[in-house]
């Protein structure tokens, strides 16, 4: 059993009540690490030491120190890839091969946006006479609350964390209780990557409250989570009880869109990729298959092929495609909503339930045919691996399809008609479409979601917005002393007598 402390105000420290929880390695079922459980006194805790961090040092230092560190933190994380990758995978369940690589790639965010530190500037402004100089300045929006989940802890903490801190601001960040080990392994190298204590503050906690706590507390100026519309629609209402801002990246039923010119082994390829990947644990899980009635029947005989070939087991085997689910909870939702299905008339062309040779919470990658539009699994977001196919029979159709979902978080379009390809991304509702691709992420490209997948954008130039406030200044540049009460009066011109 390993053990872990949270980080506040730059030591390690234990929970102010001395409990702890265990972390649950979800391919073996057993604990295998020992986390402090915070309340909202490690909360109240780590909220003064960001205000004290971005009150000192920190807020003293300018964007060209500020650089200096993000990208020596961007190098310490390619140095600690593997453990942290590791880490993902005790907790989590996902590949080692991809958490390692994420891991590996979450450096490119912190050099991407140390690039942007020192360029956080004002611009001066026409004023309405030359008695004024008016120019404006983007300051740090002040200590940023970041509320991040369990599938990919640490990229899904980068795209908020490496902004606000380009911004200049403090951060403090209570990580799912599902999978905190990684960040707390992560904010040890701030110290090594000298970030002064407080700028980054771990608070761990099993019960919800402790999250609660810090999107609600008075001493947080903004709020950044990554997780479920319902948690989201609770987060927006606590950071709105303060008057702050909220960056909301929350569920999705994205759509993959798959017309008869397609090539469509590509398109089985990313089908595949784009909902068994991460065991289907994504948000941008391209859930629903919306296939053209000409080649639905082989499309769907060449996404079974490839889906009967992936290899479960051991995400720490390099030769395993797909783990498990990352905990019960979520383990027994897919099966709750695999039971649904059933009961509702859909057929399981591949998969459809525990994978009976592993047990555990092994779920086998599953394509159901038979649904409708309006069958729960195509209405609801499952967070597993479970592909719906549904039929079109033109362009139209296909985008109304697409659209019929209370979420907008991405889409997918296959086709080689280079036209289609631009106006059917450009009809769906969502963030983000890819177009003959499907699940690709950088720290250039805005991401986020629309209708109820979230409020904002992260990554891309303008995150770093999102972590400051303008100011306005005027300054009086006539010498001029003037009189308060010195009025002048409006000019009436006289109307000529007829």
């Amino acid at each position: 059993m390993e053990q872990f402390q949270m980080l506040i105000g730059g030591k390690r420290v234990d929970a102010v009540s001395g409990k702890t929880f265990e972390s649950e390695n979800p391919y073996t079922r057993e604990p295998w690490a020992t986390v402090p459980d915070g309340s909202a006194a490690d909360v109240d805790l780590a909220v003064q030491a960001a205000r004290d961090a971005l009150n000192g040092e920190w807020g003293s230092m300018t964007g060209f120190t500020r650089a200096r560190l993000l990208r020596k933190l961007g190098d310490l994380i390619e140095v600690h890839a593997e453990r942290l990758g590791r880490m993902e995978v005790n907790d989590s369940g996902k590949l080692y091969l991809e958490t390692v690589g994420q891991a590996k790639g979450l450096s490119a965010w912190y050099h991407y946006f140390a690039g942007l530190a020192d360029k956080v500037e004002g611009r001066q402004i026409p004023g309405p006479t030359s008695d004024f100089l008016i120019y404006t300045r983007r300051e740090p929006v002040g200590v940023v609350a970041a509320i991040t989940p369990w599938n990919s802890p640490l990229l899904l903490l980068s795209v908020k964390l490496a902004p606000a801190l380009a911004a200049g601001c403090t951060v403090v960040v209570k990580p799912s209780e599902h999978s905190p080990t990684a960040t707390l392994a992560f904010a040890e190298l701030f110290e090594e990557a000298g970030f002064p204590p407080g700028v980054l503050n771990v608070v761990t906690g099993i019960s919800r409250e402790t999250g609660a706590a810090l999107a609600a507390h008075p001493g947080v100026d903004r709020v950044g989570f990554t997780g479920s519309t319902e948690t989201g629609r609770s987060v927006a209402k606590a950071a709105a009880g303060n008057l702050n801002k909220a960056t909301l990246e929350l569920g999705g039923k994205s759509p993959q869109v798959v017309f008869p010119d397609a090539d469509l082994d590509a398109a089985a390829n990313g089908i595949v990729a784009g909902v068994f990947a991460a065991s289907g644990q994504s948000c941008i899980a391209g859930t629903r298959l919306i296939a053209h009635v000409d080649i639905h029947d082989e499309l769907v005989e060449r996404i079974v092929e490839k889906a009967r070939r992936i290899r479960q087991g051991d995400p720490h085997d390099v030769n395993s495609q797909m783990g498990p689910m990352a905990n019960k909870v979520q383990y027994e939702k897919v099966m709750h909503y695999l039971g649904i299905a059933k009961d509702e008339g859909a057929t399981a062309a591949c998969g459809g339930g525990q994978n009976p040779e592993l047990g555990g919470y092994f779920i086998e990658p599953t394509l159901l045919t038979g649904v409708t539009k309006d069958s729960t699994v195509v209405r609801e977001e499952v967070f597993g691996p479970v592909l719906a196919a549904l039929t079109f029979t033109d362009e139209d159709e296909a985008v109304a399809l697409a659209n019929d979902t209370e979420f907008g978080l991405g889409g997918g379009v296959w086709t080689n008609d280079i036209g289609r390809a631009h106006r059917v991304a450009a009809r769906i509702q969502a963030g983000t479409v890819w177009v003959n691709t499907y699940r690709l992420f950088a720290p250039s490209a805005p991401f986020g979601g629309v209708k109820q997948s979230g409020i904002g954008r992260e990554n891309g130039i303008h995150a770093i917005d999102e972590y400051t406030e303008e100011k306005t200044i005027w300054v009086n540049v006539s010498g001029v002393n003037r009189d308060p009460f010195a009025f002048v009066a409006p000019k009436v011109e006289a109307k000529a007598q007829g």
